[in-house]
């Protein structure tokens, strides 16, 4: 009897770990074996509980392979024999999402492992349908709490959007919990964590819930999911936070549902979080799609210049190879910048000279295009050229082209089609002009903190950007200057503002029109431009779906 009371006295203690894990959609084994790798390391800190991201066994988001019903098949299969797998580790539960269907229906769901067995399955309640989210398109919604008793602490099960609504939250709570267990796969966009911090205090934290949140880390496709998991305690406060950009496991104390301080990994800066995911979006990118290295066209340029440090930081410079393909109107200083760049990288270099072959192409227009004077036609034939020769390398080494264009120039068509935009993964396609540049300084700052020398060049810097296509060309000679342009596209693209209401904010009228049009004429272009790693709340791709036949006009709206 004294011995149970010294017990109540030391309330209830429960270990809640957390698996950040990277998953990659469909691959049920490794996945599997990843979650196990994390239950052993669990066990090891003695853990009562493994929380893990949502539909973890499968990966996130699957997409229409929800529609296929094998899927589901493996899916159960995979489940029943994690559980088995999981008897090594008898005193763990291990929480596990994955795809579930049942009666002609399909569930997003999350269920308790332990002992061999499934003992509790719970399926998400709020199906989000906005910006880069389908799931209703895939799964019937259910309103049934889980709640789940471990060393008399009360856990219920949330998954991801349920938290943030309040209907599963306070229904778990009416059933009795004290902390939520929340499986999320939550994207990365700039000041994301921010935004999820805010809506779970509003819908957790005023019920006085304790709330577990385990994130998704990895990239697929163009999401990019930042892990960034943590712990909140009843009134909102975090009392544990897990890295950014990569693997973890974090574990925290409950005593009486109160979470314990745990550990605390500080979050960067605005440009350290987008590099980083850029980096990882690289990498799982081309790992996971099994690609051996890639090919970068290198100008000696502010972009590719970004690009090409980006990939050495994502993959190694052994993995990555840029090749200059320089013209008649190429400055002597690009050469100079490119070669000063890849020297800092350790990257092999290549010239192509494509003078040549473009005057072959003259030859051969030279009949259609007499008395014309030179415009675009000539300008796209060299980047046309430049991409001809990069998908030939691609071709013949099996590399992946990664293209350099950024945001501002995919709004308003400022590249061209089969040429710069010719690829198989556009790495800052979501990142205006005027980020790029932040993004090079705080790259050089890293390098110099280091104790080495700035990676990319001073000169690319601050020269004026130039497409080099024709003599004395500046990009500023087609576009308003960047610091307007991204104002603009900020403003329209990623705010939903109006023509109006940029106009009243202060920029000039005239560019705003401009560019409105040019972001509406170049739709075409961008639906058949490489897929992109988002970075923003708003990135040309899973988030932007307006048509390209469309006689709409922003006049229309008043």
């Amino acid at each position: 009897m004294a011995g149970k009371t010294a017990e109540a006295a030391r309330g209830s203690r429960v270990r809640v770990a957390i698996a950040q894990i990277n998953c990659t959609v469909g691959d049920f084994e490794g996945n599997s074996r990843r979650i196990l790798e994390m239950a052993a390391q669990a066990a090891r800190e003695r853990a009562d509980v493994l929380l893990t991201p949502e539909l973890s066994l499968c990966g996130y988001p699957p997409e229409d392979l929800l529609l296929r019903r094998a899927f589901y098949g493996v899916a159960d299969r995979a489940l029943q024999d994690l559980a088995a797998r999981l008897l090594e580790f008898p005193d763990l539960r291990v929480v596990v999402g994955h795809p579930l269907a049942r009666e002609g229906r399909r569930f997003n769901a999350a269920s308790v492992l332990h002992g061999g067995l499934v003992t509790g399955t719970y399926c998400k309640h709020d199906l989000p349908n906005y910006d880069v989210f389908d799931e209703q398109r895939y799964f019937t919604p259910d309103n049934r709490p889980l709640v789940v008793d471990i060393k008399g602490t009360r856990f219920g099960i949330n998954i991801c959007e349920d938290t943030w609504f309040s209907y599963a939250p306070e229904a778990a709570r009416a059933q009795g919990a004290q902390v939520l267990l929340v499986l999320n796969a939550s994207p990365f966009h700039l000041n994301k964590q921010e935004q999820r911090l805010a809506t779970l205090r509003g819908n957790v934290s005023r019920f006085g819930l304790a709330l577990v949140y385990a994130n998704l880390v990895g990239g697929q496709d163009e999401l990019v999911f930042d892990g960034a998991s943590f712990v909140l305690d009843g009134a909102g406060g975090v009392a544990a936070l897990a890295p950014q950009f990569r693997e973890a496991l974090l574990v925290t104390d409950f005593i009486d549902g109160v979470p314990q301080p745990g550990p605390h990994d500080a979050q960067g800066s605005a440009e350290a979080q987008a590099y980083g995911a850029l980096v990882l979006g690289v990498r799982d990118y081309l790992g996971k799609n099994g690609f051996p290295g890639a090919l970068i066209g290198l100008s000696g340029g502010v972009d590719s210049a970004l690009t090409v440090a980006l990939a050495a930081d994502a993959l190694g410079p052994a993995r990555l190879r840029a090749v200059m393909m320089p013209s008649q109107f190429t400055a002597d200083i690009s050469w100079i910048d490119s070669r000063a760049l890849i020297e800092r990288l350790g990257v092999r270099y290549d010239e192509v000279p494509i003078k040549p072959v473009f005057d072959s192409y003259l030859a051969a227009l030279a009949q259609e295009f007499r008395g014309l004077p030179w415009d675009a036609s000539e300008e796209n034939i060299q980047a046309r050229i430049r991409g001809t020769l990069l998908m030939a390398l691609s071709n013949k080494h099996g590399s992946i082209v990664l293209t350099t264009g950024n945001k501002s120039e995919m709004a308003v068509g400022y590249c061209t089609l089969y040429g710069d935009m010719a690829g198989g993964f556009a790495v800052i396609k979501d990142i205006k002009k005027t980020l790029v540049y932040r993004l090079c300084a705080w790259r050089n700052a890293q390098a110099v903190a280091a104790g080495e020398s700035p990676i990319i060049p001073e000169r690319i810097l601050t020269r004026a950007p130039s497409a080099e296509l024709r003599p004395n060309q500046t990009d500023q000679d087609s576009l308003p200057p960047y610091e307007v342009l991204d104002a603009i596209i900020e403003r329209y693209m990623e705010h939903g503002e109006s023509a109006a209401e940029i106009i009243a904010g202060g920029l000039p009228e005239d560019d705003v029109r401009r560019v409105l049009r040019l972001i509406r004429l170049n739709e075409y272009k961008r639906r058949q431009a490489p897929v992109g790693i988002r970075v923003t709340h708003r990135g040309f791709g899973r988030d932007w779906r307006y048509p390209i036949t469309n006689r709409w006009r922003e006049e229309q709206g008043g």
